[in-house]
């Protein structure tokens, strides 16, 4: 049985995902990455939390060296708004906690500051991630957790796409297209050229999804390239390559989003592209692949 997240949720964050991370959480469609507007993690969930913990992570120069877990008993309203079971127990991750077990919180409520984790890959926003696990299952692990869906319509965006770098960090640039079709009050979402909106790390992380349902085994291709396969819940990515005027990046972080700020998302820490720069975005088959693990 799935939790599906109701529009009260999903519409208080400006983007979220649920396929784009290497971490098993999100294999399948079973956690889903939240983007609030500023640096505190709101709460998603309404219940009492049950228990926090502190969690070392990989070593990173960018971040933290610990992470947080905030584990959440969803009250009974908020189950039958989501399809959930009564007891089911949300995972909360990414968010130092200023809450203590026995608190109770509402959807909305301040869990506390984000945190730049070691689990992110250094282009990641921060964001709370959110897992759920049937009632009386052990809160701590993360497989077996359900899956998750959400109950708000993403907008399918095409884009031939070339673009203008607006943003450069450390190890990805953000390009000023595709342009969103009505920023602030609908979600949208990178088309296939069949008109399905994608999620994930093309092709950089092994699998990815789509934010509409497809049949197993129905192809994905993008820009004239077959990309994927539709697998379960997700998209199996096929061996390509993303190349930024002729040359290959690491890949494409591709979300749902409302903000103005939408645009794609290239993942290149080998190459560097100036402010204004204008950059092409192609995709080939390829034979060696970049595949980033969780290491």
């Amino acid at each position: 049985m799935a939790v599906t997240l109701p529009p009260a949720v999903i519409e208080r964050y400006r983007r979220f995902s649920r396929f784009n991370s290497p971490y098993p959480a999100h294999d399948d469609g079973r956690a889903i990455d939240l983007y609030p507007d500023g640096e505190t993690g709101v709460s998603p969930v309404a219940g009492i939390v049950r228990e926090t913990r502190t969690v070392g992570c990989p070593d990173r120069p960018y971040a933290a060296d610990e992470d947080h877990l905030i584990v959440v008993e969803l009250d009974d309203d908020w189950c039958r708004r989501a399809g959930a079971a009564p007891g089911t127990l949300a995972r909360i991750l990414h968010v130092v906690p200023a809450v203590s077990p026995g608190d109770r919180v509402a959807v909305g409520d301040a869990l506390g500051p984000l945190t730049r984790s070691g689990f992110f890959g250094r282009w990641v926003d921060d964001h709370v991630h959110l897992g759920f696990r049937p009632p009386g299952a052990n809160a701590l692990r993360a497989s077996g957790s359900l899956p998750v869906d959400v109950d708000v319509p993403v907008e399918p965006v095409r884009w031939d796409g070339t673009g203008v770098v607006v943003e450069r960090g450390p190890t990805h640039v953000v390009l000023d297209a595709p342009t969103h079709p009505d920023p602030g009050r609908r979600f949208a979402a990178l088309a296939s050229d069949g008109g399905t909106p994608l999620d994930g790390g093309l092709a950089h992380y092994a699998g990815g999804g789509a934010f509409d349902a497809l049949a197993d085994g129905t192809a994905v291709s993008l820009w004239g390239t077959r990309v994927g396969v539709a697998r379960g819940r997700g998209v199996a990515w096929e061996p390509v390559d993303v190349l930024a005027n002729g040359k290959r990046a690491v890949g494409l972080s591709l979300f749902a989003a409302r903000d103005g700020g939408f645009g794609a998302k290239l993942v290149c820490p080998d190459r560097r592209f100036e402010l204004g720069e204008t950059v092409s975005l192609a995709l080939a088959p390829s034979d060696d692949p970049i595949r980033l693990g969780v290491g």
